[in-house]
């Protein structure tokens, strides 16, 4: 037996003294019950599908509104003929300063520019002057000649777009409709399979009644697409040769991809 075990008969160790623990800080002190009789939090009231709509729609305006006032802005400033500074970094500072802050060279036109500027001439020259409401390049997708086609011109540009040498977009690559909540748009893709050239055509409609002709006599590929979009949306294409359903059953009630599309069960 070692020494530290050793120990005197009759002889015990006092018992060790307990150890106080320390008290809890006040801050984590549980705060007192409520007190009998105090008032519920009041409940939250549900918002009616009314009032959803109308704060979609302000909120829409809303971006609407900074949009047109940004654009308005940037036109004339360009009519002045200022611009904003680009960002400079750190390093570039004093030399920025030091050369009076020249300005950035002007961007290069899109390569497809003459193709844009070649069908807005060809639509204002033989459909109407009117016809083009917005003509623009989408650099984001491969600097995609970008239209919006008033939805009264609409057949005759498309036939014009299939048949008129310049253009010969004999296959329509795709058909999407967008409800943007204060109008409704379907979105054209027609393509020269010839040379590969492809232009996006967009046609807005009203949205409490959507209507745009039908391009089913002008590209077969459209037929599908056409009832698709009536369906998901509620847009009629008039001289459609069978327009129906294609997704939900017939007797279904709505329009699922509308955005005051109210499901028949919310927890779906």
């Amino acid at each position: 037996m070692s020494e530290e075990n050793k120990q005197e008969p009759g002889h015990e160790q006092p018992p060790s003294e307990p150890v106080e623990s320390s008290p809890e800080p006040a801050s984590e002190t549980p705060s007192a019950p409520a007190a009998e009789g105090e008032a519920p939090p009041p409940v939250r009231r549900k918002e009616t599908d009314e009032e959803k709509a109308a704060r979609r729609k302000a909120a829409l305006e809303a971006r609407e509104a900074a949009k047109a006032a940004a654009a308005q802005a940037a036109a004339e400033a360009a009519k002045a003929g200022t611009a904003s500074p680009a960002p400079v970094g750190a390093e570039g500072d004093g030399a920025a300063a030091a050369g009076g802050g020249e300005e950035q060279p002007p961007k290069p036109p899109s390569p497809n520019q003459p193709r844009l500027d070649r069908v807005v001439a060809l639509l204002r020259e033989l459909i109407a002057e009117d016809s083009v409401e917005e003509a623009y390049i989408n650099e984001a997708n491969d600097h995609l000649p970008t239209l919006v086609v008033k939805n009264e011109h609409w057949r005759r540009a498309a036939q014009l777009f299939r048949n008129h040498d310049d253009l010969s977009c004999s296959y329509l690559r795709n058909v999407s409709g967008v409800d943007y909540e204060t109008y409704m748009e379907v979105v054209y893709y027609p393509l020269n399979m010839a040379t590969r050239d492809c232009y996006c055509v967009k046609v807005k409609t009203d949205r409490e009644r959507p209507s745009v002709d039908s391009v089913t006599p002008i590209w077969e590929t459209a037929n599908w697409n056409e009832r698709e979009i009536y369906d998901l949306l509620g847009v009629d294409f008039p001289g459609h040769p069978d327009l129906r359903r294609i997704m939900m059953s017939d007797d279904w009630v709505g329009h699922p991809l509308r955005k005051d599309y109210v499901p028949l069960d919310p927890e779906v």
